[in-house]
């Protein structure tokens, strides 16, 4: 559903641009959106429900999760929805600049943790899943063009949240190295 939802975010972006919104390609973006969402959420559930874990559905479902939020997040900030307001409908640069780096810098972290010490032991931490609902909230502001408070005000609330997060996740990182003894080695 990635590529559909991409595909139509771009596309009425485009249309905003010549002046003449297609709607239905908006609502067509929203709603394929929202099914991935809670296709996703309930799949999940489902799983957690019954007992029906896999190797395989423990490696796609995180990414998945992801695809469809940095999807998101990155089409919106190359695609404007608003033809009203500008500011209301793109992120700014530095916001999937901050997402991705901080996805990135967890996934190198991850790697390094398991090529050092062969495991990693990553406990999810309520501020990403803060960081993860103000994304989430980002999302929905621009692509249902809300204006009760500023976007720029819910992005960098989503930023915080995504920055602490980062750390967060960084520290304890570090906390595992340490733990095995490989943060402090001495170079002879």
């Amino acid at each position: 559903m990635i590529p559909l939802f991409v595909l139509m975010a771009i596309y009425y972006g485009e249309s905003i641009q010549r002046g003449s919104p297609l709607e239905w390609q908006r609502y067509t973006a929203i709603v394929i959106f929202l099914v991935a969402a809670v296709s996703d959420g309930l799949d999940g559930y489902v799983a957690r429900r019954y007992r029906q874990r896999s190797a395989l559905g423990a490696i796609l479902d995180p990414i998945a999760d992801k695809g469809l939020l940095l999807s998101g997040i990155i089409t919106l900030s190359i695609s404007n929805w608003s033809q009203v307001d500008p500011d209301y409908g793109k992120f700014p640069a530095w916001f999937p600049v901050l997402v991705i780096t901080r996805d990135v810098v967890i996934l190198v972290g991850s790697a390094v943790l398991q090529l050092l010490i062969g495991k990693v032991k990553v406990k999810p931490n309520w501020t990403g899943k803060v960081a993860t609902v103000c994304q989430m909230c980002a999302i929905a502001w621009v692509m249902l063009q809300l204006r009760f408070l500023p976007l720029l005000f819910v992005v960098i609330v989503a930023g915080i949240f995504t920055f602490i997060s980062g750390v967060i996740y960084v520290l304890d990182g570090v906390r595992q190295l340490q733990a095995e003894g490989h943060a402090h080695a001495r170079v002879d």
